[in-house]
């Protein structure tokens, strides 16, 4: 048996193959049911056959993730944020493009949050598992403060955390995978003029920039306003609301203008 088990290092026969793996086992149940063999050598037999099985599933999950690369492309960046001025890749683009390639390679994908040792962050932590065992985590720390571009209060402290939770989704995702994202087709500046909504049906960067400063002139609670309309901010206001939200701060105003 000693003889047996010196042959198989796995740092001199590091492609070994799944069928070997299964004589290994064979050779450790052998071992453990000899009774002239110590309790030590069977332990040390059966830790050799964990690290070879370790090393078989380590080289699976990167096999797989190269060929689920193989099948990704850039994806279409389908969604505007005001503040920063551009466009991205939102979650759910993300994840249609993404899930039916990475699952059929063998991968799954979830989700948790820790508290941060940043203030007012969260660390988003994602596990990439792969059907034959091995899994990887990744982390990224964001920000959940509430707070907008300018620094004044966006969004409530609720939202502030969903929201934190859904771009570090997005950003782990995209990273994990590699994935890049592309504009979409040129639509001659409508978009960024107001003339068309925003994608996903939302109020234009000019629409939402006309709502955030009419609440800034009418001394209107911003946070208050997104919890109303139960959004994260402005610019998930939808399109179709903008005039109903333009004449509810107006209204506001009014109100104001008469006490």
């Amino acid at each position: 048996m000693t003889a047996a088990l010196a042959k198989l290092d796995p740092a001199s026969a590091p492609a070994v193959a799944t069928t070997e793996t299964a004589a290994i086992f064979s050779i450790v149940e052998r071992i453990a049911t000899d009774p002239t063999v110590s309790i030590e050598r069977v332990e040390q037999a059966f830790a050799f056959y964990q690290k070879v099985q370790a090393d078989q599933a380590r080289k699976a999950f990167a096999s797989a993730l190269v060929e689920a690369q193989r099948e990704m492309e850039p994806i279409a960046k389908d969604a505007y944020n005001p503040q920063t001025k551009s466009r991205y890749a939102s979650l759910t683009a993300l994840d249609k493009a993404l899930r039916p390639i990475y699952t059929k390679h063998g991968f799954a994908v979830s989700y948790n949050t820790e508290q941060s040792a940043l203030e007012n962050h969260v660390k988003i932590i994602c596990t990439v598992a792969h059907s034959l065992g091995h899994e990887r985590t990744y982390s990224v720390d964001m920000p959940c403060d509430g707070k907008g571009a300018k620094g004044g209060d966006a969004m409530t402290k609720t939202h502030a955390m969903g929201s934190a939770i859904s771009y570090g989704r997005r950003y782990l995702l995209a990273s994990v995978f590699n994935v890049t994202t592309a504009d979409l087709p040129d639509d001659d500046g409508n978009a960024a003029g107001g003339k068309l909504p925003a994608p996903s049906g939302l109020v234009s960067e000019a629409q939402a920039q006309e709502l955030i400063d009419l609440a800034d002139e009418v001394g209107a609670d911003k946070a208050k306003f997104c919890r109303f309309y139960k959004i994260n901010s402005f610019s998930e206001i939808l399109a179709s609301d903008f005039e109903k939200a333009k004449n509810a701060l107006k209204q506001k105003a009014r109100h104001a203008s008469t006490k």
